[in-house]
Protein backbone atom coordinates (compact mmCIF):
# COMPACT_ATOMS: atom_id res chain seq x y z
CA UNK A 1 0.00 0.00 0.00
CA UNK A 2 1.16 3.82 -0.22
CA UNK A 3 1.95 5.87 2.63
CA UNK A 4 3.11 8.89 3.57
CA UNK A 5 5.95 8.13 6.17
CA UNK A 6 7.88 10.93 8.78
CA UNK A 7 11.10 9.50 9.34
CA UNK A 8 12.79 12.83 11.62
CA UNK A 9 10.86 16.02 12.84
CA UNK A 10 11.04 18.65 10.48
CA UNK A 11 11.64 16.57 7.29
CA UNK A 12 8.51 16.47 4.92
CA UNK A 13 6.88 13.01 4.73
CA UNK A 14 8.10 10.87 2.56
CA UNK A 15 5.96 8.71 -0.09
CA UNK A 16 6.68 4.45 0.37
CA UNK A 17 4.97 1.65 0.07
CA UNK A 18 4.38 -1.05 2.52
CA UNK A 19 3.00 -4.04 3.57
CA UNK A 20 -0.82 -3.07 4.05
CA UNK A 21 -0.55 -5.35 7.26
CA UNK A 22 -3.24 -7.98 8.87
CA UNK A 23 -5.68 -7.17 11.72
CA UNK A 24 -4.65 -9.03 15.15
CA UNK A 25 -6.54 -10.02 17.55
CA UNK A 26 -9.48 -7.76 18.37
CA UNK A 27 -8.43 -5.36 15.49
CA UNK A 28 -9.71 -4.54 12.04
CA UNK A 29 -7.58 -3.82 9.14
CA UNK A 30 -9.43 -0.04 7.38
CA UNK A 31 -8.97 0.37 3.70
CA UNK A 32 -8.52 4.35 3.75
CA UNK A 33 -11.40 6.51 2.41
CA UNK A 34 -10.19 9.77 3.69
CA UNK A 35 -8.33 11.03 6.56
CA UNK A 36 -8.29 14.40 7.89
CA UNK A 37 -5.16 16.66 8.60
CA UNK A 38 -4.98 17.90 12.35
CA UNK A 39 -2.72 20.67 13.91
CA UNK A 40 -1.39 17.34 16.42
CA UNK A 41 0.11 15.79 12.76
CA UNK A 42 1.40 19.54 12.30
CA UNK A 43 2.69 19.22 15.88
CA UNK A 44 4.49 15.55 15.73
CA UNK A 45 5.94 16.45 12.01
CA UNK A 46 7.42 20.10 13.52
CA UNK A 47 8.74 18.18 16.61
CA UNK A 48 6.76 20.28 19.17
CA UNK A 49 6.00 16.35 20.30
CA UNK A 50 8.88 13.88 20.76
CA UNK A 51 9.03 11.18 18.31
CA UNK A 52 8.24 8.27 20.07
CA UNK A 53 8.62 5.63 16.60
CA UNK A 54 10.34 6.18 13.16
CA UNK A 55 9.63 5.94 10.78
CA UNK A 56 5.46 6.65 11.62
CA UNK A 57 2.62 7.33 9.49
CA UNK A 58 0.26 10.40 10.85
CA UNK A 59 -3.24 10.61 10.59
CA UNK A 60 -5.46 10.64 13.41
CA UNK A 61 -9.35 11.35 11.68
CA UNK A 62 -9.49 8.43 9.92
CA UNK A 63 -12.83 7.34 7.77
CA UNK A 64 -12.73 4.51 5.91
CA UNK A 65 -13.96 0.72 5.02
CA UNK A 66 -13.76 -3.06 7.43
CA UNK A 67 -11.76 -4.75 4.94
CA UNK A 68 -11.35 -7.92 7.57
CA UNK A 69 -11.42 -8.21 10.86
CA UNK A 70 -9.58 -9.83 13.34
CA UNK A 71 -9.94 -12.64 16.09
CA UNK A 72 -12.78 -11.91 18.82
CA UNK A 73 -14.17 -9.12 17.31
CA UNK A 74 -17.78 -8.11 17.14
CA UNK A 75 -19.86 -5.59 15.88
CA UNK A 76 -18.20 -4.53 12.75
CA UNK A 77 -18.39 -6.27 9.43
CA UNK A 78 -16.66 -6.13 6.00
CA UNK A 79 -17.83 -3.28 4.14
CA UNK A 80 -19.07 -1.15 6.91
CA UNK A 81 -17.85 2.23 7.07
CA UNK A 82 -16.50 3.34 10.49
CA UNK A 83 -14.17 5.71 12.10
CA UNK A 84 -10.88 5.76 14.02
CA UNK A 85 -9.75 8.64 16.28
CA UNK A 86 -6.74 9.89 18.33
CA UNK A 87 -7.39 7.58 21.08
CA UNK A 88 -6.43 4.45 19.75
CA UNK A 89 -5.59 1.97 22.67
CA UNK A 90 -5.83 1.94 26.03
CA UNK A 91 -5.01 -0.69 29.14
CA UNK A 92 -8.73 -1.19 30.45
CA UNK A 93 -7.36 -1.91 33.91
CA UNK A 94 -5.92 1.28 35.12
CA UNK A 95 -7.92 3.43 37.66
CA UNK A 96 -8.38 6.22 34.67
CA UNK A 97 -9.49 3.34 32.55
CA UNK A 98 -11.73 1.93 34.82
CA UNK A 99 -13.62 5.03 35.72
CA UNK A 100 -14.32 6.67 32.96
CA UNK A 101 -11.31 7.94 32.79
CA UNK A 102 -9.62 6.72 29.66
CA UNK A 103 -8.33 9.46 28.14
CA UNK A 104 -6.07 9.69 31.07
CA UNK A 105 -4.53 6.37 30.55
CA UNK A 106 -0.87 6.29 31.12
CA UNK A 107 -0.31 3.23 29.27
CA UNK A 108 -2.40 4.84 26.13
CA UNK A 109 -1.51 4.75 22.46
CA UNK A 110 -2.35 7.26 19.85
CA UNK A 111 -3.48 6.93 16.40
CA UNK A 112 -0.82 8.30 14.06
CA UNK A 113 1.38 8.68 16.94
CA UNK A 114 1.98 5.33 18.30
CA UNK A 115 0.27 3.65 15.74
CA UNK A 116 0.86 4.14 12.00
CA UNK A 117 -2.25 5.91 10.89
CA UNK A 118 -4.78 7.19 8.16
CA UNK A 119 -2.28 8.87 5.82
CA UNK A 120 -2.14 5.56 3.86
CA UNK A 121 -4.65 3.39 1.90
CA UNK A 122 -4.96 0.57 4.57
CA UNK A 123 -4.98 0.88 8.73
CA UNK A 124 -5.27 -1.38 11.19
CA UNK A 125 -7.00 -0.31 14.69
CA UNK A 126 -8.02 -1.03 18.18
CA UNK A 127 -11.87 -1.95 17.26
CA UNK A 128 -12.74 -0.92 20.78
CA UNK A 129 -11.98 2.40 19.48
CA UNK A 130 -13.54 2.57 16.49
CA UNK A 131 -17.25 4.33 15.66
CA UNK A 132 -19.64 4.43 13.35
CA UNK A 133 -20.06 7.34 11.34
CA UNK A 134 -23.45 9.18 10.55
CA UNK A 135 -24.34 8.48 7.01
CA UNK A 136 -25.22 12.20 6.41
CA UNK A 137 -21.80 13.02 6.24
CA UNK A 138 -19.36 12.11 3.33
CA UNK A 139 -16.21 10.29 3.27
CA UNK A 140 -14.25 13.76 3.56
CA UNK A 141 -16.98 15.36 5.32
CA UNK A 142 -17.02 13.45 8.00
CA UNK A 143 -13.17 13.19 9.04
CA UNK A 144 -12.87 16.36 10.89
CA UNK A 145 -15.97 15.23 13.08
CA UNK A 146 -13.15 12.55 14.31
CA UNK A 147 -10.87 14.94 15.99
CA UNK A 148 -11.66 17.84 15.59
CA UNK A 149 -14.89 17.63 16.39
CA UNK A 150 -14.71 15.23 19.37
CA UNK A 151 -12.31 17.69 20.70
CA UNK A 152 -13.85 20.67 20.23
CA UNK A 153 -16.81 18.85 21.96
CA UNK A 154 -15.31 17.79 24.79
CA UNK A 155 -13.74 21.02 25.04
CA UNK A 156 -17.00 22.79 25.16
CA UNK A 157 -18.35 20.30 27.70
CA UNK A 158 -15.23 21.48 30.03
CA UNK A 159 -16.40 25.17 29.52
CA UNK A 160 -19.46 24.98 30.99
CA UNK A 161 -23.11 26.21 30.26
CA UNK A 162 -22.02 29.74 29.73
CA UNK A 163 -24.05 32.00 27.39
CA UNK A 164 -20.92 33.93 26.22
CA UNK A 165 -18.50 31.68 25.17
CA UNK A 166 -15.13 33.52 23.44
CA UNK A 167 -12.94 30.28 20.53
CA UNK A 168 -9.19 31.68 19.92
CA UNK A 169 -8.54 30.08 17.14
CA UNK A 170 -10.99 29.60 14.68
CA UNK A 171 -9.91 26.76 12.87
CA UNK A 172 -10.89 22.80 12.11
CA UNK A 173 -12.08 22.56 15.71
CA UNK A 174 -13.69 25.78 16.38
CA UNK A 175 -15.60 25.94 13.04
CA UNK A 176 -17.76 22.60 14.45
CA UNK A 177 -17.92 24.06 17.89
CA UNK A 178 -18.96 27.21 17.06
CA UNK A 179 -22.14 25.24 15.39
CA UNK A 180 -22.91 23.14 18.41
CA UNK A 181 -22.50 26.03 20.61
CA UNK A 182 -25.31 28.42 18.45
CA UNK A 183 -27.46 25.15 18.06
CA UNK A 184 -27.10 25.41 22.01
CA UNK A 185 -28.44 29.09 22.18
CA UNK A 186 -24.91 30.37 23.09
CA UNK A 187 -23.26 33.42 21.86
CA UNK A 188 -19.92 33.37 20.11
CA UNK A 189 -16.88 35.58 20.04
CA UNK A 190 -14.58 34.32 17.32
CA UNK A 191 -11.12 35.52 17.93
CA UNK A 192 -8.90 35.12 14.83
CA UNK A 193 -5.00 35.89 14.08
CA UNK A 194 -4.74 39.45 13.50
CA UNK A 195 -5.97 40.79 10.15
CA UNK A 196 -7.08 37.38 9.42
CA UNK A 197 -10.65 38.53 7.43
CA UNK A 198 -11.97 35.63 6.02
CA UNK A 199 -11.45 33.64 9.07
CA UNK A 200 -13.59 36.24 10.80
CA UNK A 201 -16.49 36.25 7.52
CA UNK A 202 -16.05 32.27 7.82
CA UNK A 203 -17.24 32.75 11.97
CA UNK A 204 -19.75 35.09 10.98
CA UNK A 205 -21.33 32.93 8.40
CA UNK A 206 -21.48 30.02 10.77
CA UNK A 207 -23.24 32.26 13.45
CA UNK A 208 -20.82 34.33 15.39
CA UNK A 209 -22.38 37.07 16.91
CA UNK A 210 -18.82 39.10 17.01
CA UNK A 211 -15.57 38.16 15.63
CA UNK A 212 -11.66 40.02 16.48
CA UNK A 213 -8.12 39.77 16.00
CA UNK A 214 -6.84 37.89 19.69
CA UNK A 215 -5.73 41.05 21.37
CA UNK A 216 -8.98 42.43 21.03
CA UNK A 217 -11.39 42.88 23.60
CA UNK A 218 -14.94 41.75 22.87
CA UNK A 219 -18.32 44.15 23.60
CA UNK A 220 -19.25 41.93 26.48
CA UNK A 221 -17.32 39.94 29.41
CA UNK A 222 -17.06 35.98 28.15
CA UNK A 223 -18.95 33.29 30.79
CA UNK A 224 -16.06 30.83 28.93
CA UNK A 225 -12.97 31.03 26.58
CA UNK A 226 -12.07 27.68 24.26
CA UNK A 227 -8.34 28.18 23.15
CA UNK A 228 -7.72 26.06 20.03
CA UNK A 229 -4.75 28.37 18.98
CA UNK A 230 -1.38 26.61 20.89
CA UNK A 231 -0.47 30.31 21.79
CA UNK A 232 0.55 30.00 25.78
CA UNK A 233 0.34 34.09 25.68
CA UNK A 234 -3.11 33.49 24.95
CA UNK A 235 -4.27 32.02 28.11
CA UNK A 236 -3.74 35.55 30.47
CA UNK A 237 -5.61 37.59 27.44
CA UNK A 238 -8.60 35.49 27.86
CA UNK A 239 -8.71 35.52 31.47
CA UNK A 240 -8.79 39.28 31.30
CA UNK A 241 -11.90 38.90 28.68
CA UNK A 242 -13.55 36.50 31.03
CA UNK A 243 -16.01 37.14 33.90
CA UNK A 244 -15.46 35.69 37.15
CA UNK A 245 -16.80 32.48 37.73
CA UNK A 246 -15.61 31.77 34.53
CA UNK A 247 -13.71 29.17 32.52
CA UNK A 248 -10.57 28.97 30.07
CA UNK A 249 -10.36 25.64 28.54
CA UNK A 250 -6.73 25.34 26.78
CA UNK A 251 -7.57 22.50 24.22
CA UNK A 252 -4.52 21.32 22.45
CA UNK A 253 -2.34 18.62 23.01
CA UNK A 254 0.67 21.12 22.85
CA UNK A 255 1.13 24.72 23.94
CA UNK A 256 3.82 27.15 23.59
CA UNK A 257 4.63 28.22 27.47
CA UNK A 258 2.08 29.96 29.36
CA UNK A 259 3.51 33.67 30.57
CA UNK A 260 3.86 34.76 34.45
CA UNK A 261 0.50 36.90 35.43
CA UNK A 262 -1.14 38.75 38.21
CA UNK A 263 -3.55 36.64 40.47
CA UNK A 264 -6.32 39.11 40.09
CA UNK A 265 -7.10 38.20 36.42
CA UNK A 266 -7.11 34.47 37.98
CA UNK A 267 -9.08 35.73 41.31
CA UNK A 268 -12.81 35.60 41.42
CA UNK A 269 -12.94 31.70 41.03
CA UNK A 270 -12.28 31.83 37.61
CA UNK A 271 -10.58 28.31 36.27
CA UNK A 272 -8.17 27.46 33.91
CA UNK A 273 -8.26 23.59 32.81
CA UNK A 274 -6.72 21.59 30.10
CA UNK A 275 -8.38 18.60 27.40
CA UNK A 276 -6.78 15.85 27.21
CA UNK A 277 -7.75 13.30 24.33
CA UNK A 278 -11.27 11.91 24.26
CA UNK A 279 -13.03 8.78 25.28
CA UNK A 280 -15.67 6.52 23.92
CA UNK A 281 -18.34 8.30 25.44
CA UNK A 282 -17.79 11.79 23.98
CA UNK A 283 -17.65 9.95 20.37
CA UNK A 284 -21.10 8.55 20.84
CA UNK A 285 -22.73 11.53 22.28
CA UNK A 286 -21.17 13.91 19.74
CA UNK A 287 -21.57 11.44 16.68
CA UNK A 288 -25.42 11.61 17.98
CA UNK A 289 -25.56 15.51 18.21
CA UNK A 290 -24.15 16.21 15.01
CA UNK A 291 -26.28 15.36 12.48
CA UNK A 292 -29.12 17.24 14.23
CA UNK A 293 -27.37 20.65 14.90
CA UNK A 294 -26.66 19.80 11.88
CA UNK A 295 -23.17 20.59 12.17
CA UNK A 296 -21.48 21.08 8.57
CA UNK A 297 -17.96 20.44 8.26
CA UNK A 298 -15.58 22.45 5.38
CA UNK A 299 -13.18 20.76 4.23
CA UNK A 300 -10.31 21.22 1.15
CA UNK A 301 -9.58 18.00 -0.07
CA UNK A 302 -6.25 16.72 -1.31
CA UNK A 303 -4.95 13.72 -2.70
CA UNK A 304 -2.75 11.41 -0.65
CA UNK A 305 0.49 12.26 -1.81
CA UNK A 306 0.18 16.31 -1.28
CA UNK A 307 -0.01 15.83 2.69
CA UNK A 308 3.05 17.95 2.70
CA UNK A 309 1.30 20.71 1.01
CA UNK A 310 -1.43 19.60 3.17
CA UNK A 311 0.39 20.28 5.98
CA UNK A 312 2.34 23.26 4.90
CA UNK A 313 -0.78 25.24 4.11
CA UNK A 314 -1.90 24.50 7.99
CA UNK A 315 1.10 25.91 9.04
CA UNK A 316 0.72 28.85 7.05
CA UNK A 317 -2.89 29.81 8.40
CA UNK A 318 -4.40 29.00 4.72
CA UNK A 319 -7.16 26.52 5.61
CA UNK A 320 -10.40 27.80 5.82
CA UNK A 321 -12.39 24.74 7.87
CA UNK A 322 -9.98 21.36 7.63
CA UNK A 323 -7.71 19.74 5.13
CA UNK A 324 -8.54 16.39 4.40
CA UNK A 325 -6.58 13.49 2.49
CA UNK A 326 -8.14 11.19 -0.07
CA UNK A 327 -7.17 7.91 -1.15
CA UNK A 328 -8.64 6.98 -4.25
CA UNK A 329 -8.90 3.53 -6.08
Amino acid sequence: MRVMALDRPGAPLRRAEVPKGAPGAGQVLVRVAACGVCRTDLHICDGDLPLVRSPIVPGHEIVGRVETVGPGVEGFTPGERIGVPWLGWTCGTCGFCTTGRENLCDAARFTGYHIDGGYAEYAVADARYCFRLPDAYGDAEAAPLLCAGLIGYRSLVAAGDGRRLGIYGFGAAAHIVCQVAVWQGREVYAFTRPGDAAAQAFALRLGAQWTGDSGTAPPAPLDAAILFAPVGALVPTALRETAKGGTVVCAGIHMSDIPAFPYDILWGERRIVSVANLTRKDGDAFLRIAPQVPVRTAVETFPLEQANEALGRLRAGQITGAAVLVTAG
